[in-house]
């Protein structure tokens, strides 16, 4: 018998089933990654998470918007993220997990992205899996899963895909989505389309189907919540800056707190600014290869825009408003590194790998598992906010009890009323007053046409019951107290006492 001609028959089998499933493997990968990532982190969510899970976890089970389920608010920053996140909690029956099947699936849509964009920009296809797994162990990243950060990392890799194939519908309907993944990043998408060559072209398109997406979303906010923009854009705004810290110099502040995680958090814009630089020499030469990383290179500009944009408007320095600098630039980052020269491209893959490897390491050294993320300013870990949740339920037996500042993860925990300007439209007034008082004409304007149905009238709930911190011991009269602590501020004491005994 020829074995030869046997074997044949299944090799060419084996080969046709590899081939087949080769197009799975990039998908398949970041989804394996992605979860394992999730185990690690979902037990330090920071306390911003536990506010938009509490939105998904009351839309989902009571039908309710709102922090609390006593209240409507409207300060979840992202509506589509609580919409993902209520939906997946609805079949799940568990916020927490719901979040970590939106950071899987928002992951998966991000490198499938890129994947189709370098295809379609004729870049080296090394960008996916490279630009994924920079982000993938980037700190601040990694400090803000449960938020908008993946959801929006993933519209942006489609914005790029459809600006660079030139579909001005489908370029639209993903600017819209971005739009209510975070109203912000219509920043990045008006800068991803006006980099295009001849951007003009099916503008009308891309703007009516950006309208079409966003419209009936900002439209029963505006009528049923009060306000088309959610709250927080007025509170943040009006927050004083932390210190001598803003938005602006705010990463030398989680440098003087986290040094090593804020040096690899943003390293990528200080190295995406040099590749931006020598990008430019390459494209001004006529090189072909440069001018292929133009889209990409939007991307980053869309985040220095992004960046001067807040900077402008002198918000305090949350960790996570920074996301949207540091995804444009690492992706950006990742194409330079995939069109370098061929002299240079070895030292291109060691310089990535170091980087990832450094993430990673980054992140395990404490050990794990970790209390608390690589970047936090919370005061307390969430699993001890968590417990303390559960016990403040049954202390303040249906009354109100004002907020010590973080409300998220004692929220989700404690279904009980908690009150102050997250899950309080009465609170939100003093916020909106000093915002216009601090505005010129049109910004006026704008204001109150937004809050055109806001219901002023209402006062600022009167708590019963208040949580406050202390560095000494809890007051007499307290019903009870926990020790917390963390980096951010060290070792204080959370007590819970009477209203008027706390005053």
């Amino acid at each position: 018998m020829d074995t030869t001609t046997a074997a044949t028959p299944r090799f060419l089998l084996s080969t046709s089933v590899v081939a087949r499933a080769r197009p799975w493997l990039l998908p398949a990968g970041a989804a394996a990654a992605s979860t394992a990532v999730f185990s690690l982190v979902s037990g330090h969510l920071i306390d911003d998470s536990y506010v938009t899970l509490s939105y998904a976890k009351n839309l989902a089970f009571h039908g309710h918007w709102g922090l609390v389920e006593q209240g409507t608010a409207n300060t979840a920053t992202s509506p589509l993220n609580v919409l993902a996140l209520a939906t997946v909690t609805f079949l799940a029956r568990d916020a927490v997990l719901a979040a970590g099947i939106v950071f899987v699936l928002s992951q998966v849509v991000l490198v499938l992205g890129l994947r189709r964009a370098a295809a379609g920009a004729g870049v080296a296809p090394a960008l996916a899996p490279l630009a994924f797994a920079m982000l993938l162990v980037n700190p601040l990243l990694l400090s803000s899963v449960g938020l908008e950060v993946a959801l929006g990392a993933a519209g942006a890799s489609w914005l790029v895909v459809f600006a660079v194939e030139r579909r001005p519908v489908a370029l639209g309907f993903v600017a819209g989505l971005l739009v209510l993944v975070r109203i912000d990043l219509l920043l990045v998408a008006l800068v991803v389309f006006l980099a295009r060559r001849r951007f003009w072209a099916g503008v009308w398109r891309t703007a009516l189907t950006l309208l079409a997406v966003t419209v009936p979303w900002f439209a029963f906010s505006w009528s049923v919540l009060g306000s088309a923009v959610p709250d927080t854009l007025v509170i943040k705004i009006a927050q004083p800056p932390w210190g001598e810290f803003s938005f602006v110099n705010g990463p030398l502040l989680y440098f003087r707190s986290f040094p090593a995680a804020a040096t690899l958090s943003f390293l990528p814009l200080l190295l995406g600014g040099v590749a931006g630089l020598l990008w430019t020499v390459k494209v001004r030469a006529g090189s072909a290869r440069a001018r292929a990383l133009a889209p990409f290179a939007a991307l980053a500009v869309a985040g220095v825009v992004h960046y001067l944009a807040y900077s402008w408007l002198g918000v305090p320095p949350y960790h996570w408003y920074y996301a949207p600098s540091i995804v444009g630039a690492t992706i950006f980052l990742a194409a330079v590194l995939c069109e370098a020269p061929q002299r240079s491209r070895a030292w291109a893959a060691i310089g990535a790998g170091a980087l990832v490897l450094a993430g990673a390491a980054v992140y395990a050294l404490p050990g794990l598992p970790r209390r608390f993320a690589p970047i936090t300013s919370n005061h307390a870990a969430s699993a001890e906010y968590r417990k303390i949740g559960q016990q403040l339920g049954a202390l303040a037996k249906g009354r109100k009890v004002e907020s010590a500042g973080e409300a998220g993860a004692l929220a989700y925990a404690c279904d009980c009323q908690l009150v102050d300007q997250y899950s309080d439209r009465g609170a939100v007034d003093p916020a909106i007053a000093a915002t216009k008082s601090r505005s010129g004409d049109l910004a006026r304007a704008l204001l109150e046409a937004n809050f055109h149905n806001f219901d002023h009238s209402v006062a600022p709930a009167t708590p019963d019951l208040v949580l406050a911190t202390t560095r000494r011991a809890a007051p007499p009269g307290a019903l009870a107290s926990w020790t917390i602590d963390s980096p951010w501020v060290g070792t204080q004491r959370l007590y819970l006492a009477p209203a008027n005994a706390s005053r």
